[in-house]
């Protein structure tokens, strides 16, 4: 298993291309959500995956700040149906969050986080920091990252 993560500037044609399509298989697809993936953040993240024999078997995106929130997030976290399971998503995320604090040296992280993985972000050390609201019909809820 290979972990990357580059800038959108690096990523290549053919990365970008399994990126967007195992966005498109989960969130469009599967979740039945017809919304804009390509919302024009791509360019201001950083792109982490886990690459496996040419296929991308987990990803998240890194936004700057500004972007989406004051504070630099973590968005689009996805890992593909075959390798749920197997604490793909949890290291993903680990990952994620090691990059945000020793490269960039940000110390907070906000999500919108889909409802039912509350838990799982709160494991993490994520806290709930809004009320339940509707992102494209789906359930959310703000959370925070704090690091200690």
């Amino acid at each position: 298993m290979n972990w990357k993560i580059k800038s959108f500037e690096e990523l290549k044609n053919k990365e970008l291309y399994k990126i967007l399509n195992l966005r498109s298989e989960v969130f469009v697809v599967e979740q039945e959500c017809p919304f804009n993936d390509c919302d024009g953040s791509d360019e201001n993240c950083y792109h982490l995956y886990l690459e496996e024999n040419d296929e991308i078997l987990a990803y998240l995106r890194i936004v700057e700040k500004g972007i989406s929130y004051d504070e630099i997030s973590i968005g689009r976290v996805v890992v593909s149906k075959d390798e749920r399971g197997r604490g793909i998503a949890r290291k993903l995320m680990l990952k994620g969050i090691e990059f945000i604090e020793k490269e960039l040296n940000e110390n907070e992280i906000r999500i919108s986080a889909q409802a039912y993985l509350v838990d799982f972000y709160k494991s993490l050390g994520f806290e709930e920091v809004s009320e339940v609201y509707l992102e494209d019909n789906i359930p959310h809820v703000e959370m925070l990252y704090k690091t200690k």
